[in-house]
């Protein structure tokens, strides 16, 4: 499959690219990417077909989506889809007051959750503002999962669920905005919004991955039953399955583990054996199930995107999956790519 593939976004009226463009990294998650590194992937992007952008008003502090609308503002609007979310509000304050990590040298705001009517239909407006893009397509509710609340997820939950859904329902009822879901870490998370109220779509971080496909038991089958696109994102476990096994390899941004470090070596050698590149079959597995019409991959330099570009289509015959599976190293009900 081509990056510039388009597929069409569950049952909504949208086709994004199978490859999408994600900007945490441009927001300056963990170290700075300058002005000019930023602007050069989103036109890199851009070249190769990539249709697709997703942002948020966490990714420094409103930084990525600032960046996002300056790279593409001049582009036809209607030759692209945009996401971004909800559920923090940014207010202004001098840098040297706030606390930035993981970002560095981020936009001058502070963050606040708020997942009301009143502050989803304001972080929404904002969002427009910041990108200074006429319209988004997707809107997802952002981090109302365990991995970010702790404790109070249950209530943060049922927040969202009332207000931050009342307010996206309205705006897609008005046709202000095409999709609306939810952007978590846990397919769990998902699953129960899904339950609980009538969302389009989902952006899962990390959950569906070469390494981990636990969310087949019954979010996918869910989704696809409710004809539900679910974009992923964090496709390589937050970097080891781009890396592979090597001494501080990332998991859900932190050093490995033990057995995640003995499977993925595993998996390196069966790659090692058909000569395919671990990212690619990590990148091609992902969307080659028919709920997830694409994969959001962030990147920190031109080098590291051009690489994903051409991971994604690497040619990968269909033994290496079967051997994948006969090895106990996939699900066997693992959709994988014809």
């Amino acid at each position: 499959m081509e990056p510039s593939t388009k597929q069409k976004f569950g049952r909504v009226d949208l086709e994004v690219t199978a490859f999408g463009f994600g900007t945490a990294p441009v927001g300056n998650i963990f170290r700075e990417i300058d002005e000019q590194t930023s602007d050069a992937m989103y036109q890199e992007a851009w070249d190769h077909g990539v249709r697709y952008y997703d942002t948020a008003p966490m990714y420094g502090h409103g930084l990525s989506e600032l960046r996002t609308g300056h790279s593409l503002r001049w582009k036809n609007r209607d030759d692209f889809v945009l996401s971004s979310k909800i559920g923090r509000i940014l207010k202004p304050k001098r840098k040297s007051e706030i606390d930035f990590f993981p970002w560095n040298n981020a936009a001058a705001n502070v963050m606040e959750f708020d997942y009301s009517y009143d502050g989803t239909m304001r972080s929404f407006e904002d969002s427009l503002q910041r990108t200074a893009l006429e319209k988004m397509d997707i809107c997802f509710i952002h981090d109302i999962d365990v991995f970010t609340r702790g404790d109070e997820q249950p209530e943060v939950f049922k927040q969202a669920m009332d207000g931050a859904w009342k307010a996206l329902e309205q705006l897609r009822s008005e046709g202000v905005v095409k999709a609306i879901g939810v952007g978590v870490n846990e397919w769990e998370v998902c699953q129960a919004a899904l339950e609980a109220r009538d969302f389009d779509c989902f952006l899962l971080a990390g959950r569906y991955t070469l390494l981990e496909q636990d969310s087949l038991n019954t979010f996918l089958p869910l989704c696809e039953k409710r004809n539900a696109a679910v974009v992923v994102g964090g496709g390589f476990n937050s970097g080891i399955l781009a890396t592979g096994a090597i001494e501080g390899a990332k998991y859900n941004y932190a050093p490995a583990p033990q057995e995640m470090m003995q499977k993925v070596s595993n998996i390196e050698n069966v790659c090692r054996d058909f000569k395919i590149p671990l990212a690619a079959a990590a990148l091609q597995f992902v969307v080659a199930h028919p709920a997830i019409p694409s994969f959001i991959a962030g990147t920190r330099t031109v080098e590291q995107l051009d690489n994903n570009l051409k991971w994604f289509s690497f040619p990968i015959p269909t033994e290496f999956w079967a051997e994948l599976k006969g090895k106990g190293l996939l699900r066997e009900d693992a959709p994988t790519p014809e």
